[in-house]
This record gives structure tokens, sequence and C-alpha cells, in this order.
């Protein structure tokens, strides 16, 4: 990293404005191999320098959460050649990544539906979740197997339960109550979405969260992802007059 990323990180990092919570829906790996003549495998194998560069500089830069679009439940209709060399491959990340992530006092978190899971898989992401719990900067949250209408199902029927449980009362249920439910729980929603690769689609990822987040679609395929990438992304989001259904405070729309 150059002595010039290094300083605008520094500056950058002192803005009060940055995002809470970060989520990147990392597209472009099979794209990015097959411009190669390369096995959509080899786009995944090196759009890992793409999630360091990413989960290092965000660290650095004090944002509290970042989310990543790891494995959709989509994905496990993918060749089963394909989703297999996905998982070890995942499973050697987890292992090898470890000690970066401790280094750079990160937690570990992970979203969606687990149980699908490897067995294997399973074990060495929970072994990394607890390993690393007693850190306490940035949250990295691997939406892994995840969906967003899976999870706003998920949601529902866990709710459901909690009402015939009579743990839960009907008019009790709210926007903030039903939130408690879903795999986020606890983190705060998006401000900024980013997606690589040019395409304009929210690919159904984190779809009750990002009811107000900024979202960023750049060109650039996954792989090529780096720190100036990251940092464009934010300064555009940093210019954006957020509103909530509010009047703007530029234009008075």
């Amino acid at each position: 990293m150059s002595e010039e990323l290094k300083n605008e990180i520094d500056q950058l990092a002192k803005n009060p404005l940055l995002p809470r919570h970060i989520a990147i829906i990392m597209d472009g790996n099979g794209r990015w191999a097959a411009g190669r003549g390369l096995q959509r495998l080899a786009g995944h194998r090196a759009g890992r320098e793409a999630v360091r560069a990413t989960v290092r500089t965000s660290a650095q830069l004090g944002i509290p959460v970042l989310s990543l679009y790891t494995f959709s439940l989509e994905n496990w209709k993918r060749p089963k050649l394909e989703v297999e060399g996905l998982m070890k491959f995942l499973n050697n990340v987890l292992r090898s990544e470890y000690l970066e992530l401790k280094e750079n006092n990160i937690r570990l978190r992970a979203s969606g539906r687990l149980d699908m899971l490897p067995s294997a898989t399973y074990k060495v992401l929970n072994e990394n979740i607890e390993k690393l719990s007693k850190n306490d900067g940035m949250i990295l949250n691997l939406c892994l197997s995840y969906g967003g209408r899976a999870e706003i199902t998920d949601a529902a029927i866990e709710i459901a339960k909690s009402v015939l449980d009579q743990k839960l009362d009907i008019d009790e249920i709210n926007e903030k109550s039903f939130s408690s439910y879903l795999y986020t729980e606890g983190l705060p929603d998006p401000d900024l979405m980013i997606r690589t690769g040019g395409e304009h689609r929210v690919s159904n990822f984190l779809l009750w969260q990002i009811a107000y987040a900024e979202i960023v679609v750049i060109d650039t395929l996954w792989p090529d992802f780096r720190e100036e990438h990251l940092l464009a992304s934010i300064g555009e989001y940093l210019g954006r007059d957020r509103r909530f259904g509010e009047i703007g405070r530029e234009t008075g729309d």
C-alpha cells in the first residue's frame, strides 16, 4: 500500500459520517475467470486478495460492521464440483486468515441457513467465531447459504412459534421486534451497499435491512477490487443527501 493511500485512509477515518455498516455483493468472479480462459473457481481464488484488502481497510477506517455476500442459497444450484470446490476453498480461507483477523481485532459472525453447510465448514466457521469472540473491533459478517427472502420467511416462522408458545403477544409485532428475529439481529442496518461487476440488482441480499441503504454499483469485477475502489465508494456515499423519506437538506425536495 502506498504512503498516499495510507494517508487517505487515515484522513477518512476521522470523518464522523462514515457508514456504520457496509454490505458488499462480491460479483464478477466468474466473468473474471472466463475472460482469462480459466475455470470459475479460479475467479473465487483470485477474489481472496480483494477480501483481504476490503476487510483490512474497513477495520482501519473504524467501520463497525462489514457484511460480505459470500455464498447465496441460489449458489447451491451450481454444478456439484464447483460447490464442493467453493466449500473446500472456504475452509482453507477460514483457517489461513484466522491470525490476521485476530491481529486486526476483528470479530467474526455468519448469517444464513448455516445448517446447510458441510459439517467440516460449519465446524471451522464456529471455531473461528468462538476464538475471535473476545475481540472488540469490527464485526465481519459472512453471509453464507444466505437469501433475503429465506431470512424474512425464517423470521416469520420463528415469530409465529413465539406467539403460539405465548412468548410474544401479537400486538408486540412491529418493525423493531421483527428485526430481532432476523439473522442479523443486533447489527445496524447497512448504510452503504456496494455491488461490483456492474450489475444493477440486489440479488436477494439483505432485503429487509437495505431499505434505506445507499447503493453504489461499480464496473470493476470483484477480483480486481482494492482499497482505492472501497474508498471511492465510501466517498460517493458521503456525497449523497440521505433523506430517509424526509426533506432533503440541500434541495428541499
